[in-house]
């Protein structure tokens, strides 16, 4: 496996991480507590942004907890569109922090909710909305060049 070809089990079981932090960010409603976590999340998808979705912590937990149980995938799949899917989620969660700082406190769980759909999606049925988001931009980029 490269750098450029990911087992695609790996981004859904970290959205699965992702979504059950936010449910709890959810749980926590507006204090500080919440903050933190939502900022613990946001950290998350910038260490994705930085290092590709194989470069977090959830990825590590799966190489090491998940993936010695599983058979060698059948297919791998391209990095990019994770890795924008995790730029989509520090943007949205990043929003979310950066509100919270300036009072506005319901910030944080209309950002967290945000988050967790596209999570709870990507865990639960394979599909990656911000994987959608980069396709459709190759698709229009390459309608216009």
């Amino acid at each position: 496996m490269t750098d450029t070809q990911i087992d695609p089990r790996g981004p859904r079981f970290g959205a699965a991480l992702t979504a059950v932090l936010l449910v709890v960010v959810l749980l926590l409603g507006t204090g500080t507590a919440a903050v933190v976590l939502l900022a613990v999340v946001a950290v998350s998808f910038a260490l994705g942004v930085a290092r590709g979705v194989q470069g977090t912590w959830q990825a590590a937990v799966f190489r090491a907890l998940v993936r010695p149980r599983l058979a060698a995938p059948t297919e791998l799949e391209d990095a990019r569109p994770p890795r924008f899917a995790q730029l989509v989620g520090f943007v949205v969660t990043g929003v979310g922090l950066v509100l919270a700082l300036f009072g506005v406190s319901a910030a944080v769980p209309v950002s967290a909710a945000i988050a967790l759909v596209a999570a709870f999606l990507n865990a639960a049925f394979g599909l990656c909305l911000g994987c959608e988001m980069y396709l459709l931009g190759l698709r229009l980029r390459s309608r216009s060049a």
